[in-house]
């Protein structure tokens, strides 16, 4: 028995040392590439609101805590071209001072779909909607893995100009 202990001996302390060089092997290897950096790409889009409607926690009453909206825009590129939509829910989260809302919105565009949320300050003040930033929390297909935020600006009554920062 004694020529198997030392065979498998000396096996494992083969395995060992081979197991101990190769992140050392693995590390002189990556010093040749440098890490790739990321991809970015913009897209400006227009949003036309084609739908929305609101369920108020007090009909007929003032904004409330709770108050949610749905809605759907048709979107369009740079040169008018129907490109896609978007649609989401907002909820009021705050009434005081402007108000605010969590909203969760999904652009459906050629080649995927990005999820994007974030808030909204000042829904309830006079005057057109506020422009407002909202991070990308995912996507499909070739928006797969971005990262990034959603710039939108009110242009005109229930048009806004949506500029898509992606990071991949």
């Amino acid at each position: 028995m004694r020529p198997i202990r030392a065979a498998c001996l000396g096996t494992a302390t083969a395995l060992v040392t081979l197991l101990a060089c190769a992140p050392v092997a693995a590390a002189a290897a990556d010093t040749d590439s440098a890490p790739g950096k990321p991809r970015e790409r913009i897209i400006t889009l227009t949003g036309r609101l084609a739908q929305q409607t609101r369920f108020p926690v007090n009909p007929g009453g003032a904004a409330a805590q709770g108050d949610r909206t749905a809605f759907r825009s048709v979107l369009f590129d740079q040169e008018g071209n129907e490109v896609g939509e978007t649609g989401g829910t907002c909820t009021t989260t705050r009434v005081e001072n402007g108000g605010a809302e969590e909203c969760v919105v999904t652009y459906n565009l050629p080649g995927g779909q990005l999820s994007v949320q974030g808030m909204l300050f000042g829904i309830l003040n006079p005057g057109p909607p506020p422009s407002f930033d909202n991070g990308i929390t995912g996507g499909t297909g070739e928006f797969d893995r971005a990262r990034g935020w959603v710039h939108a600006d009110t242009i005109a009554p229930g048009t806004r100009r949506f500029t898509i920062h992606l990071v991949y």
